[in-house]
């Protein structure tokens, strides 16, 4: 368990040892004019750093000690953001996803109090040739929370001509406010249902961007505006508004650089909220 010197709220925090691997939970609270990232865990082989930022929010950045998920793994994420926090859950590089005939998956569980804003923006998963995975996230907002959530894909190496290769990719997105659902999004890729790579085409990297609540209104107007240049033949865009207060984007794009370009102006209106740009060197 890494952590950086930014000052923590004391707090009590037992770790049963019988925590299977993969496990990690995270608490933030408001301390003053900051939030701090009140009590913290993680299991072998999951890491997480907290940097410093210049905003008021806190960060954690997610790691891997092997570098990826191999066979049998089961990642279990549990956060909770209090009232009027601001926080940043992400990943240092994509989400490796080995060779995995009896498969591998990982688990979120997201809770977002009144006044308080997430940011859950993880880099691609990348599942390499024979990779069988899926994954999970259940976000409970309450009443006046905030989220922004990311989730994308890549098609594998394609440098090494891996052209979605992989078994199996199922990925379910459930978002709750205030008791009831709000978006219920999955996906499936499963090659015993044909060749994926007939069906995804020329597209090689798929992405979704979700904003919702009050304190993400300048990033959901951001989303609604993204739009398909007339020279822009690499990526297709489907900006779409949720209710009054949410948005959701897909892109798909030839490749994961060319996608990412359609989301800046969001990332971009995302770090102004942070008060720090946790992507300037990344996409």
């Amino acid at each position: 368990m890494l952590l950086s010197r930014q000052p923590l709220v004391p707090t009590a925090l037992s770790v049963s040892t019988e925590v299977p691997p993969g496990s990690g939970r995270f608490t933030f609270c408001r301390s003053g004019a900051k939030t701090v990232l009140a009590s913290a865990f993680a299991t072998s082989p999951l890491r997480f750093l907290a940097p410093r930022n210049h905003g008021d929010g806190s960060w954690v950045f997610l790691s891997n000690l092997g570098g990826g998920l191999v066979d049998g793994d089961r990642v279990e994420l549990d956060l909770e953001a209090k009232a009027n926090t601001t926080v940043l859950l992400a990943t240092q590089a994509s989400t490796k996803v080995y060779r995995s005939p009896s498969g591998c998956s990982q688990r979120s569980s997201l809770r977002v109090a009144s006044g308080a804003a997430l940011a859950f923006v993880p880099d691609p998963v990348v599942c390499f040739e024979g990779a069988h995975y899926s994954q999970s996230v259940h976000v409970a907002l309450e009443a006046g929370a905030s989220l922004v959530l990311f989730d994308a894909y890549t098609c594998g190496r394609a440098a090494r001509g891996e052209h979605w290769r992989f078994g199996r990719l199922a990925s379910r997105t459930t978002i709750d406010r205030d008791g009831r659902a709000l978006l219920v999004d999955a996906t499936t890729l499963d090659a015993t249902h044909g060749a994926i790579s007939r069906r995804m085409g020329r597209f090689l990297a798929m992405a979704t961007l979700v904003a919702i609540g009050p304190r993400f209104a300048s990033v959901r107007q951001a989303m609604l505006e993204v739009h398909e240049g007339p020279n822009d033949e690499r990526t297709v865009c489907a900006p779409s508004a949720i209710g009054g207060d949410a948005a959701i984007l897909r892109v798909a794009g030839e490749g994961f650089e060319c996608a990412s370009r359609k989301l800046r102006s969001s990332f971009a209106a995302l770090a102004q909220v942070l008060g720090d740009d946790p992507f300037a060197r990344k996409w």
